[in-house]
């Protein structure tokens, strides 16, 4: 199954310069095994500043949505994915 992943902001950085991509998963699979396998593809840049296989949620700096959801309005990083969903991953900014 396809799911599309937009990147926004400085995780473009982290990532390199795509905004959007789209990945194929496993049927079944969970905003989890998403993020591991970016983690596998992008590698300890992705690791250390947004999530590690080992953590319940994505690091504190950072916020998902899927179809505009957040992941605290879901079941957090074990929401399961559909075919065609389209999940952003963005930095939380603040300032003032």
């Amino acid at each position: 199954m396809k799911v599309t992943i937009e990147y926004i902001g400085h995780v473009k950085n982290i990532i390199g310069s795509m905004r959007e991509e789209e990945v194929d998963i496993g049927e079944n699979s969970s905003i989890a095994n998403l993020l591991m396998t970016l983690s596998e593809k992008y590698g300890d840049p992705f690791r250390k500043a947004i999530y590690e296989k080992s953590g319940a949620d994505v690091k504190s700096n950072y916020i998902i949505t899927v179809n505009g959801f957040l992941l605290n309005q879901l079941d957090g990083v074990q929401t399961k994915l559909r075919n065609g969903d389209h999940v952003t991953i963005l930095p939380i900014v603040s300032g003032g």
